[in-house]
């Protein structure tokens, strides 16, 4: 396993899981695709204040500009990054985009409504699925759209969902916050931990979001090519962490179930098999 790899298995477990059906030929390129992307989205953890937040997008900004400053290279991310740029002639346009959507991380205002919510999971989710399936397709544009954009909003539906009790705990609204106002849910309580009829509405009603955008999903990814099937593998452990949290619709803020690796590489491989 290269350094790189090793890396994302231990920062985004899923995606590095998700990687091992691809072709070995685009494994790598797809793989500094998923680890740049775990470093930007662990800015806010790393740096805790935006400040320092800023200035750590703004290094990955010149770097993919050219503009860096220093050794870029020495960081092994933005040298298999780089070389994936290269090799497939990946716009880099789409990837500036995502660390744009990506400081609103670093603040504490709440996501407003379901319009600027799927805006941000086209801009930081969609955009991964676009360009693995663009790294598939030897670097050719190709138009999966549909699957992407919808498999994307899913997924940060999903991922946001499962980490609904802890954002809260940390006084953040990642999920659209109009729902929860128009149930009548009020920041404090939320904040506080306290369950209502109106909260479980609301979590109901995100839940229905995310069903929704994954069904459509998965209708279109089966009309895509087998060969770029492959790139969106990841669809298969959305499906199973939605069951899960509507196993525990009745308690939102509680920790979310977690699946062992095995279940989610069985999951992974048993979807690549009926995709293939």
């Amino acid at each position: 396993m290269s350094r790189l790899a090793e890396a994302l298995k231990a920062a985004d477990p899923d995606r590095y899981f998700a990687t091992l059906v691809l072709p070995e030929t685009a494994r790598d390129a797809v793989q500094a695709l998923y680890a740049f992307n775990a470093e930007v989205a662990s800015v806010r953890d790393r740096a805790r204040e935006p400040a320092p937040g800023e200035i750590r997008l703004q290094w990955w900004v010149d770097a993919l500009k050219g503009e860096g400053h220093g050794a870029v290279r020495a960081n092994p991310t933005a040298a298999a990054l780089l070389d994936a740029i290269e090799r497939y002639q990946l716009p880099t346009g789409p990837l500036l985009r995502l660390i744009a959507a990506r400081r609103f991380d670093l603040y504490d205002d709440p996501m407003p409504d379901v319009p600027s919510f799927e805006g941000y999971a086209g801009e930081t989710a969609s955009v991964l699925f676009q360009l693995a399936a663009m790294i598939l397709n030897n670097g050719a544009e190709i138009e999966t759209g549909d699957a992407a954009g919808h498999l994307g909003v899913a997924q940060a539906f999903i991922g946001h969902l499962r980490a609904f009790g802890l954002n809260s705990s940390r006084g953040r609204i990642f999920l659209p916050w109009s729902i929860f106002a128009a149930n009548g849910v009020r920041e404090g309580e939320l904040f506080a931990g306290e369950l209502s009829e109106g909260l479980l509405a609301a979590h109901a009603q995100v839940i229905d979001l995310a069903r929704s955008h994954l069904e459509l999903a998965n209708t279109a990814i089966a009309a895509l090519p087998k060969a770029l099937r492959p790139a969106f593998a990841p669809v298969a452990l959305q499906s199973l962490y939605l069951k899960a949290i509507e196993r525990q619709s009745t308690t939102p803020l509680a920790p979310p179930a977690e699946l062992p690796d095995w279940r989610k590489i069985a999951a992974i491989g048993w979807w690549s098999v009926r995709n293939g």
